[in-house]
């Protein structure tokens, strides 16, 4: 087993290689194999993997990519990400993907998807929709054809018919997945010194680029690993950042806000790995109904997820209050319209529930955080004098 340090050092890499080399690799190994990549936030991964492919998660440029031509394609009131994914394509760093999903978060993602197409990247482009109505006789069905439309769209490339045995066996594979994902952040509820939010981060953003199996064993590695002592309990508040959801804050911002005396021990960073809550059913002869009946059923809540009977400010205070949060921290995409609207009705119920809250906005290259760690460090002593 490997040392843990070594472990975060090769995640980290991974996570930020832009190119996305090791999912390369992968794919030239045989040639019946496909890479599919995916924005933010969730798509099932496992009919990807069911039909021999990776889901590459493409998490945007960040700060390691100067944007020039992706600037050309979009007007300056929206957010980061798509003129970085854009500059990415233009730039060849997505040459080798046989296709791209495009999951149903905004209007900006939406005209991406008829951006790639009309630039020929990939051999299908598909703006992946979700069921606003949620019964499975409607919402289900709905969803099951959308899912059918995208193993359409792979059969068509390697000529791989999927099976229900194929299908279970990948929804076992992501089961297990997001079970050792919760397993850490369960261990970070109860001792946060032990993984930093950055080192968790690193974890969770690799397992986008790698075929799942890998992923699994450095998950394994990193849970026994901290079955250990680590680190040192400090006199940090506990808070859950929200709204983070798409384009990615930067490294350095999520610094700013541990090194300000906050423990982040909760996030919606990378919550496509998270997405589904629980195990979906993988011994069943129709596996498309499992999928369908866990996204409707057992998805978490986000700004991009329609969830008019099950409102998300409730089930942030809820889950604020499940991990032990003294306060929460609103950290979203300049210009991201999903989580900007929803914003007052979250902090209205923050407010009602006595939940100490702040906010704050960011884009993916932002180099300077003194403000925000300042006002994060000013949020944490006030809680600590006053709550």
């Amino acid at each position: 087993m490997k040392v843990l340090e070594e472990i975060l050092q090769e995640c980290e890499l991974l996570a930020f290689d832009l190119n996305f080399s090791r999912a390369k690799q992968w794919k030239s190994e045989d040639p019946k194999r496909i890479i599919v990549g995916y924005l933010p936030i969730y798509v099932p991964r496992e009919i990807i993997h069911a039909a021999n492919g990776i889901s590459v998660g493409i998490m945007g440029s960040g700060d390691r990519k100067q944007i020039i031509k992706g600037d050309a394609y979009y007007q300056s009131y929206i957010c980061h990400l798509p003129r970085g994914i854009i500059e990415m394509a233009l730039d060849n760093n997505l040459d080798g993907f046989d296709g791209f999903l495009f999951p149903a978060i905004c209007d900006c993602v939406r005209n991406l998807s008829g951006m790639f197409k009309l630039s020929k990247k990939g051999k299908f482009q598909r703006y992946f929709d979700y069921p606003q109505n949620f019964d499975p006789n409607i919402g289900g069905t709905f969803y099951k054809q959308e899912i059918g439309k995208v193993i359409d769209d792979m059969f068509a490339i390697n000529g791989i018919k999927i099976t229900s045995e194929a299908i279970n066996h990948s929804i076992g594979l992501y089961n297990k997945n997001r079970f050792l994902i919760e397993k850490i952040y369960e261990i970070r509820q109860a001792a946060p010194w032990k993984l930093t939010a950055v080192e968790t981060y690193y974890i969770l953003r690799a397992g986008q680029v790698i075929p799942v199996e890998e992923h699994n064993e450095i998950l394994e590695q990193v849970v026994s690993h901290l079955q250990n002592e680590r680190g040192e309990p400090m006199d940090n508040i506990r808070i859950v950042v929200s709204g983070s959801f798409c384009e990615q804050p930067p490294i350095g911002l999520i610094k700013s806000i541990e090194l300000a005396g906050c423990y982040i021990v909760e996030d919606d960073f990378m919550l496509g790995s998270r997405w589904i809550q629980g195990d979906i059913n993988a011994t069943t002869d129709n596996p498309l109904e499992a999928l369908a009946d866990a996204y409707i059923n057992q998805s978490t809540f986000s700004s991009a997820y329609y969830d008019v009977g099950n409102p998300k400010g409730k089930r942030l205070v809820k889950l604020s209050k499940e991990r032990d949060a003294d306060g929460i921290i609103f950290c979203a995409a300049s210009f991201c319209d999903p989580a900007l609207l929803d914003r007052p009705e979250m902090q209205k119920e923050c407010d009602l529930a006595g939940i100490p809250h702040i906010n704050f906005q960011f884009h993916e290259n932002t180099g300077q955080f003194k403000v925000i760690k300042e006002q994060a460090g000013t949020f944490s002593d006030s809680i600590k004098l006053w709550a």
